[in-house]
């Protein structure tokens, strides 16, 4: 049976798609140090079905603790991973400035350079990295292609950025078979608690005030998280040393975002404007054709499905 080693398990998309590599013949090996960016119960119940399934192998380790090799050796057959799925990462655009950016040089940057190097002496037939739409910044054109300008304008974006040029280093200079998929604003079940559809939903359904930056009428390419977790194993065809973009291919603005939540929920937000926040741009949109023709990559979950879905979830974990 193929093995995957999936960083960052206990997070947003790593459990979702560990869950899904299980239900499709995988054994499982999950890495997660349990980032204290939001509360561990949270990533803890986002795990709590895979650390039930015997083809789950669970290591609490952070990807530079100088243990970490012995620590696969010990649960693992080293030799026999298959596949690598690097989701960990210092995550959020708003608190990657000042002294909070050596968290993201840390996790993003040199952990990504310890996993590669890790790669390169395993016989492992693809790598695939989880980078991000803000590596491009504000676009000049939309949709955006993958060989728009990457110009980061936060911390985080650089840093992103950063892994996504470590692993093509890695890939001319020690042949390991790394992909870079961009992922565009990822919404769903499991969605962290800082981002824009978890807090606008629970600020809903809880009668709580809620922060609109800007105008409100910024743009977002929203994907679905089984349509991100789909193309991540897809991407497993794809060529190495290739870039993607994954997106849910059409965009809409917070305002009317927050106004469809508003119908989903039959309730009122109580929104309060913001000034914009720094590394905040004004508008994504993915153009995803290339996705498309090297791996087949279709988005299947629309908007206003997906949103009931998340509803639903945030329910359950606020009751």
């Amino acid at each position: 049976m193929p093995k995957a080693l999936v960083t960052g398990v206990a997070g947003f998309i790593g459990s979702h798609l560990a869950e899904k590599l299980i239900r499709k013949g995988f054994d499982v090996i999950g890495i997660d140090s349990f980032e204290d960016y939001y509360p561990r119960w949270i990533k803890e119940k986002n795990i709590e079905n895979l650390v039930k399934s015997p083809r789950f192998t669970f290591i609490e380790a952070n990807l530079l603790s100088d243990n970490l090799f012995n620590s696969l050796k010990l649960s693992s057959n080293l030799g026999e991973i298959d596949y690598i799925f690097h989701q960990a990462a210092q995550a959020g655009v708003r608190k990657s400035w000042g002294k909070d950016f050596k968290a993201y040089t840390r996790n993003n940057i040199l952990a990504t350079q310890k996993l590669l190097e890790l790669a390169k002496n395993l016989n492992i037939k693809k790598f695939i990295y989880a980078s991000s739409s803000s590596v491009y910044g504000d676009a000049e054109n939309l949709p955006i292609k993958e060989t728009s300008p990457t110009r980061p304008l936060s911390p985080y974006g650089v840093s992103k950025l950063a892994g996504e040029n470590l692993c093509f280093l890695y890939f001319k200079s020690f042949a390991v078979p790394a992909v870079c998929l961009r992922y565009f604003t990822v919404y769903g079940p499991r969605q962290r608690p800082d981002m824009a559809f978890h807090k606008f939903i629970k600020g809903i359904l809880k009668d709580e005030e809620i922060h609109i930056y800007g105008s409100g009428e910024q743009t977002r390419d929203f994907t679905y998280i089984s349509d991100v977790v789909e193309a991540s194993i897809l991407a497993l065809n794809a060529p190495p040393g290739e870039v993607l973009n994954i997106g849910g291919g059409k965009r809409i603005s917070l305002i009317d975002a927050l106004s469809l939540i508003e119908t989903l929920t039959g309730k009122k937000a109580k929104v309060k404007k913001k000034d914009v926040q720094k590394g905040d741009v004004h508008d994504t949109w993915a153009d995803i054709e290339k996705a498309h023709t090297l791996i087949d990559y279709k988005p299947r979950v629309l908007l206003e499905e997906g949103l009931k879905r998340e509803i639903s979830w945030i329910k359950e974990i606020y009751k």
